[in-house]
């Protein structure tokens, strides 16, 4: 079973996983990984970075890789293609937490001890018994409650310098808002729609005249019985059994298309059409189309209240990735870091 540290929830939500390069999550999440005796990986205190003299172990790496990739107990590993990828973003992630964290100690912050209980409490409700939890202490902590409170401090101080220097800061206004709507108008733009069915009678290829002549018949009699359908079920199953062109497999349904994708005389015919109204044949270069309207949705601009809730999230999550992206350049440019 794996444990998470009750910490930096902003993290999960603001910076989604889309890569390794992209990991989010709760700093130095010490239980958000199977144990050194469950993990189809082997564990070690191997150094693999040092940053200002800390050292970050392999433990540290593989703890991170296991949160950019959780499934990898499961998968009895890391996909080859992907490890390489997962092992460096993890390693950048750990390095970034541990300049947050030595930020933290220089500008001299504090968790009250109040905060540190509660998070010590919420972390031991995860655990199913005293058992299980006492496990977890001696196979991760060397059996240190202390290092465990070590730990819950140093991830609430992270949390506390990335909450002031970057998520506050990442809030987005209302006037924001506005002028982002109003400078990227073609963003909240929606074209003009249809939904319709159709049934198709398409002549051979160079059809002789009398074989386009039979088309046209044909076409006529399939208008004629196209008319006389009432509803979507009607049209749909006659499309099915009469029409040639593709779409006859889903009852002739051409489900939304735009206006800019359909030939012009099709527009105009269904701009000035009443809803489950039947055209009469529409003349495709040789072949014969009869349409039954579904759905019309002029063109318009999106208003900024129908859009401002994705809209914001998304300005959010911008603002902070450039945030926390300067934070980790402004806090490298004065360290001291090796890989080893």
């Amino acid at each position: 079973m794996k444990y998470r540290l009750p910490i930096c929830a902003f993290l999960v939500t603001a910076l989604t996983a889309a890569s390794a390069q992209m990991a989010s999550h709760a700093p130095t999440a010490i239980a958000n990984t199977p144990s050194a005796q469950t993990s189809p990986l082997p564990v070690s205190d191997k150094p693999v970075a040092r940053v200002n003299g800390a050292v970050l172990t392999d433990r540290d790496l593989l703890r991170e890789m296991y949160t950019i990739f959780p499934y990898a107990q499961q998968h009895n590993g890391f996909p080859e293609a992907q490890e390489a990828e997962i092992r460096q973003g993890a390693l950048e992630m750990i390095i970034f937490e541990e300049l947050v964290y030595q930020e933290a100690v220089r500008r001299k912050l504090t968790i009250p001890a109040e905060k540190l209980n509660r998070a010590e409490a919420d972390f031991r409700k995860q655990f199913s018994s005293p058992d299980q939890y006492q496990q977890y202490l001696q196979q991760e902590m060397r059996g240190s409650e202390q290092q465990l409170r070590q730990q819950m401090r140093r991830s609430l101080l992270i949390e506390q310098v990335l909450k002031t220097d970057v998520e506050l800061k990442a809030t987005v206004s209302p006037a924001e808002l506005q002028a982002y709507y109003e400078k990227n108008a073609a963003r909240f733009s929606q074209p003009e729609t249809f939904t319709f069915q159709s049934i198709s009678v398409v002549p051979p290829l160079k059809a002789t005249a009398e074989q386009a002549k039979q088309a046209r018949t044909k076409a006529e009699d399939a208008l004629r019985q196209a008319k006389a359908t009432k509803t979507y079920q009607d049209f749909g199953l006659l499309a099915e059994k009469i029409s040639e062109d593709d779409f006859r497999v889903n009852m002739g349904d051409h489900k939304v298309v735009s206006s800019d994708k359909l030939p012009p005389q099709v527009v105009k015919t269904l701009q000035a059409m009443q809803l489950g109204q039947v055209t009469g044949l529409i003349q495709i270069e040789s072949a014969y189309t009869i349409i039954r309207l579904n759905a019309h949705t002029p063109a318009r601009k999106k208003p900024l209240s129908e859009v401002k809730n994705e809209l914001k999230t998304d300005l959010q999550k911008s603002k902070y990735e450039k945030l926390r992206s300067n934070l980790a350049k402004q806090l490298r440019a004065k360290a001291k870091i090796e890989v080893v």
